[in-house]
């Protein structure tokens, strides 16, 4: 059981090819079948065709599971598929949708059946414990995600100071549990809840846990050496 957090790039950024071949290489498949979600987006438009251009001519198919499915259509869309693409965008209203459509016991399922999940961004950070969000008014607040994943997750964290900040100060005060925080240009590969390979895709990205100290917080770069 495998999912990949993107910290931020890729397809739907278009920027950071290095990473969307780092998805396919953990699937295992020389083409595979590639089914992409865009909740977060609210479908848009410009990432569903990136998505189909950029796998074209390197997968077997390209889906796309656009937000008016049931969960029993979602499953059945997903039938065969090898590689779960979820982009990004706003992550409480993607997870909250999710729930009240039953999307999130298919994705679990998907995730047991041994189906590799992705995604950047909101589809990164969904399939953990926790992670922090901001709608753009207020301050950031620790959000439940999916759980698939028992920690906390963090995207951007090497381009967005606020989020850095909200993120030390959330982890000291309890609010959120040791959390893995990963960079723009960087992805990180679960297998059964562990990180087992990471991918650095610009000079310098990479992902840290992020802990409670006795006074404060602590940041210790990912090491799967």
């Amino acid at each position: 059981m495998k999912i990949i957090a993107i910290g931020g790039g890729g397809f739907t950024h278009d920027t950071f090819p290095e990473l969307d071949d780092f998805c396919l290489k953990q699937t295992g498949c020389t083409f595979p079948k590639i089914a992409y979600i865009g909740t977060a987006s609210h479908d848009n438009p410009t990432k569903i065709a990136r998505f189909k251009h950029r796998f074209a001519k390197i997968s077997s198919a390209q889906i796309h599971l656009p937000m008016s499915l049931s969960a029993t259509q979602l499953a059945r869309r997903l039938d065969g598929v090898d590689l779960l693409y979820v982009g990004g965008g706003n992550t409480e209203e993607m997870v909250d949708m999710w729930r009240r459509n039953a999307w999130d016991r298919v994705l679990g399922d998907t995730y047991r059946s041994g189906v590799t999940l992705a995604g950047v961004s909101a589809g990164a950070v969904c399939w953990f414990d926790a992670f922090l969000f901001s709608s753009g008014q207020g301050p950031m607040r620790p959000l439940t995600g999916l759980g698939l994943i028992p920690m906390g997750a963090c995207p951007h964290y090497s381009t967005e100071t606020e989020r850095h900040v909200a993120l030390h100060k959330a982890v000291a005060e309890g609010a959120m549990p040791t959390t893995l925080a990963i960079d723009d240009g960087a992805a990180v590969t679960f297998k059964n809840g562990r990180p087992v390979a990471m991918c650095s895709a610009t000079l310098g990205a990479g992902a840290y846990y992020v802990r409670r100290t006795d006074t404060g917080s602590e940041e210790v770069a990912l090491s799967l050496g």
